[in-house]
């Protein structure tokens, strides 16, 4: 699971029967470095599946992958990157 930040959302005027009933935003993933600096998120933009209602700006927690079609099981749908947390607070510990 990574952690992303919520910069948009997508309209779609035609999706797959399988997706509806939620909807997708735009998200940009941090690297551990920018999570310890407490910056922008530096990674490259993602188009996430969203149940929980993430709004614009909002941290999140992000599974990719077969983790992102998990919830669905046994139903498949045709998803890469889903929303699994909305994130209130991090907290790094020193190594």
């Amino acid at each position: 699971m990574r952690i992303a930040e919520v910069v948009g959302t997508v309209t779609l005027s035609r999706w797959h029967p399988l997706v509806g009933g939620a909807r997708w935003v735009i998200g940009i993933p941090y690297s551990l470095e920018a999570l310890q600096r407490n910056a922008a998120a530096d990674g490259e933009y993602l188009v996430i599946y969203d149940e929980l209602g993430a709004g614009h700006g909002q941290r999140i927690g992000v599974s990719e992958g077969i983790e992102a079609a998990a919830p669905f099981h046994p139903e498949k749908k045709p998803i890469d990157a889903y929303c699994a947390a909305i994130i209130d607070q991090i907290g790094i510990a020193a190594q």
